[in-house]
């Protein structure tokens, strides 16, 4: 039988991380990430997510938690189209999540750049092009747009639907990278296309992943510690290493609990799904704990790329408190010149607690892979990395729970 390239690395990752004599946070990471790339498409609210967020329960459990599942409904975007047809070619995409869609019968002009008087326009778009690309559509008097998606990698790597539940501007169809040139090529020539993003939609519910550890002094302000858990593709980068040290947090708090070793302050885990759609899951939980964003002592957030194979992590803190504590907390890892940036930079969930005046200690990575498609495990993971913010994230956790 011959092996496929996947094959290979993933057999030899799996020789370097199983010896008994190899490191257990190493170890767990491996099984965790590979078993995370595996499940599939981790897009919010469908079967995958649903699987996913079960098998994070067993982990958890394992880890020594109790967790639960806390639902939150939505209108889920199922596509049933999503093309630009130029000349009887059709080039398959992605609608925007956040703004409306054309139906079955789609949207046919000619095409030209982004604020020519064409009726539809074209543009390129990074896979973190949220606020940009929001700019373009705010107003557009463009009846559709093509969003070429230009990642470190070549591939459709979607642009998150940041506002999903207040959909806005024009239909917008994202387009691998890969079809530049023929987009570009259509544009010269002033072509016409043919547009179509067409939908259905179910009302569904979505889950958290939840965990409590009760403190020994419950009349102190909680820890909370979240991870997103949902995107677009398989995200074993993007995600996997988030929920390694979402993890190992849980295990280091429940090991202390259970030697009667602390912790002093409650900790609360939230693993959310709904990342890709405005921060769904968190919002939700948000509402239903009206207080929690600002009342909390703090909030530890491992957002996407944590130990990718490709780019570097980085560290946002709301104050020179938890950044301090963060940085004796990564220091024994040799972490401590990790790239640090304004509390106003803030990304991902943590920028969602920042709007809410909450105290927030981020780390999010930079990736080659991020948003694409082929970002499975297992050459899209460093795993001694991973395994080094594992260790100081449980550290950072245990810590900031017996502060008084």
């Amino acid at each position: 039988m011959q092996l496929t390239r996947r094959k290979l690395l993933e057999l030899t990752a799996m020789l370097v991380v199983t010896p008994q004599k190899a490191d257990p946070v190493e170890r767990r990471a491996a099984e965790i990430i590979r078993g995370y790339s595996d499940e599939g498409e981790h897009r919010t609210a469908t079967a995958v997510d649903r699987a996913s967020a079960n098998a994070l329960m067993v982990r958890a459990r394992a880890a020594g938690a109790s967790p639960l599942l806390e639902p939150f409904e939505l209108s889920r975007v199922d596509p049933v189209a999503a093309f630009a047809e130029i000349d009887g070619r059709r080039i398959d995409g992605l609608p925007m999540f956040d703004g409306p869609f054309t139906g079955a019968a789609g949207v046919t002009g000619r095409i030209g750049p982004i604020g020519s008087d064409q009726p539809i326009a074209w543009t390129r778009i990074g896979p973190n092009g949220e606020a940009e690309l929001r700019r373009m559509r705010d107003g557009s008097k463009h009846a559709a747009i093509v969003a070429v998606t230009i990642g470190g990698k070549t591939g459709l790597c979607p642009v998150n639907a940041g506002w999903f539940t207040e959909p806005f501007g024009p239909p917008v169809l994202q387009v691998s990278s890969e079809q530049l040139s023929a987009i570009e090529a259509a544009s010269t020539q002033n072509r016409e296309m043919r547009f179509v993003t067409d939908v259905t939609r179910s009302r569904v519910n979505a889950v958290n992943v939840l965990a409590l550890v009760r403190g020994t002094d419950p009349s102190l302000p909680p820890v909370c510690v979240m991870t997103p858990r949902s995107g677009w593709h398989a995200n074993a980068s993007e995600r996997g290493g988030g929920l390694v040290c979402w993890l190992e947090s849980i295990r280091a708090v429940a090991a202390a609990k259970s030697r009667k070793a602390g912790p002093l302050r409650t900790v609360r885990f939230i693993a959310s799904s709904g990342h890709e759609l405005g921060h769904l899951g968190l919002r939700d939980y948000l509402r239903r704990n009206s207080t929690l964003a600002r009342s909390a002592y703090a909030w530890v957030h491992f957002g996407a790329n944590i130990g990718a194979s490709t780019g570097d992590t980085g560290m946002t803190a709301s104050d020179d408190s938890l950044r301090d504590a963060a940085l004796r907390a990564l220091e024994p890892q040799g972490l401590e010149k990790i790239r640090q940036s304004p509390a106003a930079d803030v990304a991902g969930e943590a920028s969602t607690i920042k709007e809410q005046d909450g105290h927030f200690v981020s780390f999010i990575g930079r990736n080659d892979w991020f948003h694409n498609p082929r970002d499975v495990w297992p050459d899209v993971v460093d795993l001694k990395t991973v395994a080094a913010f594992a260790r100081a994230s449980a550290d950072l956790t245990l810590a900031l729970t017996n502060q008084s």
